[in-house]
């Protein structure tokens, strides 16, 4: 009697590596462009498969990312969510307003995909909407933490072996759309209202 050796397949489909991708992050087409490949090939299937979990894939081919997203529910209904909701400081969110219109501007003034900024450039962008202070250094320090904020979240990448220069990540545009920027003006004011009471209270 011969016995019969098997040897399975233990190679990761295109799905699996897809979806793996996805739910650690979105997925960028300039950083990785062979699960691009990969996910425009399989989205149907991780269309299928993350609907089951209560979310939805987005994928923007022109801007070149991917990325996932709950989707809406009853709010009867307790669904835990794999897509945590994040609560973001006054002043990260005002960077982001900032990073997203001069998005759109560059987008309308220059033929290039990549907007880069400098650290410098941040803050003084930033540096109006702060409160005032005596300590410049102290004052940097502080707007440095919110770059890095963005950085962490995905909105802000920093160029390799250029510590002080960023990209600003396009899929900014995802979380802060046309509708919103169109009202940026109000907001703003909204903002300046809101830093005005915490000078107050402070």
């Amino acid at each position: 009697m011969t016995d019969t050796i098997t040897t399975e397949n233990t190679e990761p489909s295109d799905l699996s590596l897809v979806l793996v991708h996805l739910m650690k992050g979105p997925l960028y087409r300039d950083t990785y462009e062979k699960l691009w490949g990969l996910l425009l090939g399989v989205r149907h299937q991780v269309n299928d498969y993350v609907t089951v979990l209560g979310l939805s894939v987005v994928i923007d081919e022109a801007e070149g990312y991917a990325y996932l997203r709950s989707r809406p529910i009853d709010h009867d209904t307790d669904f835990p969510r794999l897509v945590a909701r994040r609560a973001l400081s006054f002043h990260v969110s005002v960077l982001l307003a900032l990073l997203r219109k001069r998005l759109a501007e560059f987008d309308a003034s220059s033929a290039e995909f990549r907007l880069i900024l400098s650290r410098d450039q941040m803050v003084e962008m930033l540096r109006l909407f702060m409160p005032d202070s005596t300590n410049d250094a102290r004052l940097v320090d502080t707007i440095d933490a919110h770059i890095n904020k963005a950085v962490e979240l995905g909105f802000l990448r920093r160029l390799r072996d250029e510590r002080d220069l960023f990209e600003v990540r396009r899929i900014l545009k995802a979380y802060v759309d046309g509708q919103w920027l169109s009202q940026f003006d109000a907001r703003l004011d909204e903002y300046l209202t809101g830093l005005d009471h915490v000078e107050e209270s402070g």
